[in-house]
């Protein structure tokens, strides 16, 4: 499955993913993890203006899918966590949308 070749989709009345399939799709995503119904992860970097860079980034691929993260933005380091309010769990589109922000991080 090649996540960044996905796009979001609504997911409004469907449920989130079981267990073990998150767990197949987390393997994919360095140093990501699942809290709750979080996937989170947090980026540094080396000052402020490289921070907000990556989230202005961010913001623009998560706007493009439809699929906001929360952030937690501070001066070196940003806070990412993905979540489908909609299903009240985690869906394949909160793994696309971090393995998206992955992507954009290599390629900085």
């Amino acid at each position: 499955m090649n996540l960044l070749a996905m796009h979001c989709e609504t997911q409004l009345g469907k449920t989130g993913l079981d267990a073990a399939t998150c767990q197949n799709l987390l393997a994919k995503l360095p140093d990501w993890e699942i809290k709750g119904i979080e996937l989170t992860k947090t980026f540094r970097f080396a000052d402020y203006y490289r921070t907000i860079a990556f989230v202005n980034a961010l913001a623009f691929i998560a706007n493009r899918e439809d699929h906001h993260p929360d952030l937690s933005v501070h001066y070196s380091r940003v806070v990412v966590s993905f979540s489908t309010h909609d299903a009240g769990a985690l869906t394949l589109n909160d793994f696309i949308c971090a393995a998206k922000t992955e992507a954009l991080v290599a390629a900085a």
